[in-house]
């Protein structure tokens, strides 16, 4: 017979009592033998914890969705409710796919995908580390293995896990991949198509952002014809007064460049990129022109210092934004002084307009929902005040950034938004998401979270603006 409610509730009460008990210990007078032997005690259950958490997933996963509780998904519910990162709580989901327990539609149980991995895990002797490694290698081997195979690796892995370090492990994972494909992939159209990919990395506190990426023969050709031309010495160079775009360089021009190939390849890059954005023959991103959107105070400008915010969340040197702004198009946004708060700036009409969306970009960076790191770019005009549908007003006092799978969210038993008297937005989460977590995002104002609290911004509602749902 399973356990009830209280059962359960009282296994984990004594958890915490037996931790708390341990937690309390004092270790003076152990030798160094029984030392490590507590060491390797606690480990093993740490090891342990996750097949638990696995049960918990799977539980979850037969008694509702999660829209139904207002999250995107599982892996939004955990980061949510654990405050975890989002990378975090995916690894999670998708590690309890494989090691977690299963129904089948019939309602019967089933084993995990990986039994015998899943089964060293519940016994603590393997680590997560350990676990990514199986899982990354029968991802790997999927395509060249049957069901067989499949149980073949995953048990003999498992057993190699309990006995070898993550480092071993790995080793013996790549053999086992290169034994199951010893002719190697194809190089054929397919195989190259899916392993494209070009990727910006998070930004350094340097403030550079690292490049990395798999490039298709027809990328890589024309990217090297380009190269070929304006990343050629004497080409591009933002040293001097008026870079060479178009022609040739003269021999001064290339005898005084100093870079090295690849400074000016990057500048090549920063020509072509710049050269396509003011061609304004990309159209419209959410409802403005593609164009670098950047935002900073009056005094940084006339300090020539400090850092500027973009639409994708980068943050860019004053100098470098003044640099830009020497051909660029500019908007003036005028706030309250002591607040966040848009002097004015309404609109009839349901969508919002180029000029309130930049508005919203310069107090809101990016999505509100607490959490979210949908930098601008990624986000919507969201009706913070009062939906739209329900008699809301397009002005730019009512409304709020929202990435579409957050602003999705907001609605009647789910999430709620509300506008504070200093102008930001506040989500009020649903019951099962509450777990007393801050109102307002502030991913994308770092600096607010290094304020003593009497500096902090006023909390109060503003009556005005009632929850919107």
């Amino acid at each position: 017979m399973a356990p009830d409610a209280a059962s359960i509730s009282a296994a984990y009460d004594a958890l915490d009592a037996a931790y708390d008990t341990v937690a309390a210990l004092t270790y003076d007078t152990l030798d160094i033998k029984d030392t490590l032997g507590c060491l390797s005690r606690l480990e093993r259950l740490r090891r342990r914890m996750p097949a638990t958490e696995h049960h918990l997933l799977a539980h979850a996963q037969t008694l509702t969705t999660p829209t139904a509780i207002g999250a995107k998904s599982w892996a939004d519910v955990l980061a949510i409710r654990l405050r975890i990162s989002g990378t975090e709580a995916t690894r999670r989901v998708k590690e309890a796919e494989d090691l977690g327990p299963r129904t089948a539609l019939t309602g019967a149980p089933l084993p995990p995908r990986l039994p015998e991995t899943a089964a060293a895990q519940a016994r603590g002797d393997i680590n997560t580390e350990h676990v990514a490694i199986i899982r990354k290698c029968l991802k790997k081997a999927a395509k060249y293995i049957d069901t067989a195979a499949r149980a073949e690796i995953d048990h003999d892995l498992a057993r190699a896990a309990a006995t070898n370090s993550p480092e071993t492990l790995r080793d013996a994972a790549k053999l086992l991949v290169y034994l199951f494909n010893q002719d190697g992939d194809l190089p054929d159209d397919e195989h190259r198509a899916r392993r494209r990919e070009l990727k910006l990395g998070r930004q350094d506190a340097d403030g550079l952002t690292q490049i990395s990426g798999r490039l298709t023969p027809e990328l890589a050709a024309t990217i090297q014809a380009l190269f070929a031309k304006l990343g050629a010495p004497g080409m591009c160079n933002p040293h001097d007064e008026t870079p060479t775009i178009d022609g040739e360089p003269g021999d001064d021009t290339i005898d005084r460049d100093d870079r090295t190939l690849g400074q000016r390849q990057h500048d090549a890059l920063t020509a072509i990129c710049r050269n396509t954005l003011s061609s304004g023959e990309l159209g419209q991103h959410n409802g403005l022109p593609v164009t670098v959107v950047v935002s900073t105070t009056l005094q940084d400008l006339h300090a020539a210092a400090g850092v500027a915010v973009t639409g994708s969340g980068s943050l860019l040197p004053i100098s470098d934004l003044i640099r830009m702004a020497s051909h660029a198009h500019h908007y003036l946004v005028i706030y309250d002084k002591h607040t966040r708060e848009p002097l004015y700036l309404g609109r009839t009409k349901r969508i919002a307009s180029p000029g309130q969306r930049l508005v919203l970009f310069n107090r809101d960076r990016g999505c509100t929902r607490p959490g979210c790191t949908a930098p601008f770019d990624h986000s919507q005009a969201h009706h913070a005040a009062q939906d739209f549908g329900k008699g809301g007003q397009t002005n730019i006092t009512d409304l709020g950034l929202a990435c579409g799978p957050d602003n999705r969210l907001v609605k009647d038993n789910g999430w709620t938004t509300q506008i504070r008297s200093d102008g930001r937005i506040e989500w009020i989460p649903p019951p099962l998401l509450d777990t007393g977590q801050d109102r307002i995002n502030h991913h994308h104002h770092p600096d607010e979270l290094l304020r003593p609290p009497d500096e902090q911004p006023p909390e109060d509602r503003d009556e005005d603006h009632p929850p919107a749902a």
